[in-house]
């Protein structure tokens, strides 16, 4: 109970920074988004500060104002204090504190004073915090958030209305809260944030329930608590929401994440999910970055590979600015398949999911895993990159399973998906489920969306992990079976076409038999006088 009101809190603080960026005229503002999140971080960056230095220091708890006893702490004494804090914890300064500003908002040029200190906060924590660019620049923790007020003489106030909203509220009693906690939250702050609405490199949010699925088929039950030391990659992470759940059933301590994304506005979103999610040591491996162009991580001269990798890349834009600067011989290995043409005339139907499949597929480790969301037509095309694809996966040995998903699981989408299991170790049975008929049909705004209820995901996981055939949902095929069926994925057409049949005795046969004939009977003597009527009428039309 206390965590449901606890997280009715936190959408409240949520909503009034939004009320407070639409009062002053940044609603739907492309900048918004800047400053909801990082407002929301600075604040979860400071509380964690507080919470982590009073474990410390059990006097700071005791005060009744914790930001006073440490603001008079000698400098050798705080150094003392933050060695002695967890590496993820931000370096802060008792100037940059929330109840600081807050004693300081009736001074003159208040807005100054509100960047000065982001911007000094995120030069000192620059080190564990910044996301890097593929060309090597470090994106800043935060931006200087009143140069988005257009009218300066608005700035103060607007900054003023910030840290009010801010300092009445505490996270606290909730940094010992997991996963399941966070990801609602993570989830309310950027859902405005995080659509098709943006653009070309527009984000889909996968949801929650196709991430759960492929995390706990990539890591069952049985395994989980045993992993650990491994790598997890999304070559197109978005906000981050599959790495998420992958690292949870793993174990946050237990796994490194590396993700690369062409979109800054994601990047700082898979940020604030990491440092969210007690994943911060993973912050340095964030990279904004053209990754099919320029793939950043590496071991030496080679594409780094990973033990797991997850992802929803775009299945269809124009990339074909860059297009021939991938047809060369230094990535004839990694896209075996071949490159999408240029498509002249509809330049956005360029199939760049291929182009992430291949990339996937060639940066797995040896006993790697992967789970990859792709548009259901990849899994039965019967020509082209497509069937290269599927081909290689058979014949090499190393797919786990498909599961085609219901229409309309993510709502922002009306493209059906599969999500697609490779396993290089899997060199036995083959799991194919058609879930397309499971869920539930609801109406999101003006969307329609499906939902699968728990035990709808919880089946389709055991199913999977299990290799369970059942009835018109889901079929265990070896590679021989596929590699006849022209590599066909679809579960469909590997489901056996049954005919009931019944027991009859002659007796029974005969009487049967007869009923049928005369009912044929009648049909046929109903049919000729219908014939007999049609023919009379025409006579006498021609009379």
């Amino acid at each position: 109970m206390v965590e449901i009101q606890f997280q009715q809190k936190v959408r409240e603080l949520i909503d009034g920074l939004k009320a407070i960026c639409a009062n002053y005229g940044l609603g739907n503002d492309g900048n918004e988004f800047k400053i909801i999140t990082q407002a929301f971080l600075y604040k979860f960056l400071n509380d964690k500060f507080a919470y982590e230095a009073k474990k410390v220091e059990p006097s700071l708890a005791e005060a009744e104002k914790w930001e006073d006893v440490l603001s008079n702490m000698s400098d050798d004494e705080l150094e003392m204090l933050a060695l002695q804090m967890p590496a993820d914890t931000a370096t802060l300064k008792p100037q940059h504190f929330i109840s600081y500003l807050f004693s300081q908002q009736n001074e003159p040029n208040f807005s100054k004073l509100f960047d000065d200190t982001l911007r000094d906060i995120s030069i000192q924590n620059n080190e564990i915090f910044a996301v890097q660019t593929d060309g090597g620049a470090k994106v800043k923790l935060f931006d200087e958030l009143s140069q988005y007020i257009s009218d300066p003489s608005k700035r103060d106030e607007f900054c003023k209305a910030i840290i009010n909203e801010l300092v009445e509220f505490s996270f606290e009693r909730i940094f010992d809260q997991k996963f399941d906690f966070y990801a609602s939250i993570f989830e309310y702050l950027i859902k405005d944030y995080n659509s098709n609405s943006g653009g070309k490199y527009a984000e889909y949010y996968t949801p929650h329930a196709v991430a759960r699925i492929m995390a706990e088929i990539l890591v069952p039950k049985d395994q989980q608590g045993q992993v650990k030391n491994v790598t997890c990659y999304d070559p197109a992470a978005g906000s981050g929401t599959l790495l998420m759940n992958v690292a949870h059933v793993i174990g946050e301590s237990r796994c490194a994440i590396y993700t690369q994304d062409i979109s800054q506005k994601s990047s700082n979103l898979l940020r604030l999910n990491l440092i969210l999610n007690n994943l911060v040591h993973s912050i340095p491996n964030v990279v904004q970055g053209n990754t099919m162009l320029h793939p950043y991580h590496k071991d030496g001269t080679e594409l780094k590979k990973f033990d797991y990798i997850v992802s929803n890349p775009p299945f269809k834009l124009d990339f074909s600015d860059f297009r021939n600067d991938l047809d060369n011989k230094a990535n004839k290995e990694r896209f075996f398949a071949g490159i999408p043409k240029i498509k002249v005339k509809d330049k956005d139907k360029m199939e760049i999911y291929q182009l992430f499949l291949q990339h996937i597929i060639y940066s797995l480790k040896d006993d790697g895993k992967a789970a990859v969301v792709l548009p259901t037509g990849f899994i039965t095309a019967q020509s082209g990159i497509d069937k290269k694809i599927r081909q290689k996966l058979i014949d090499d040995k190393m797919l786990a399973g498909v599961i085609s998903m219901p229409s309309n699981i993510f709502a922002n989408t009306g493209t059906s998906v599969s999500i697609i299991f490779i396993d290089k170790k899997n060199k036995d049975k083959v799991v194919l489920i058609d879930a397309s008929n499971l869920g539930q049909k609801i109406k999101e705004g003006k969307n329609q969306k499906t939902l699968l209820t728990l035990q709808e995901e919880e089946k389709i996981i055991n199913i999977f992990n299990k290799k369970i055939a059942e009835d018109e949902l889901s079929v265990v095929v070896n590679y021989e079976d596929i590699s006849n069926k022209n590599y066909s994925l679809s579960a469909g057409q590997y489901f056996e076409v049954k005919m009931e049949y019944e027991n009859l005795t002659p007796e029974e046969f005969k009487l049967r038999v007869d009923d049928f004939s005369q009912a044929i009977e009648e049909l046929l003597k109903k049919s000729n006088m219908l014939s007999n009527q049609i023919k009379n009428k025409i006579t006498d039309f021609e009379l």
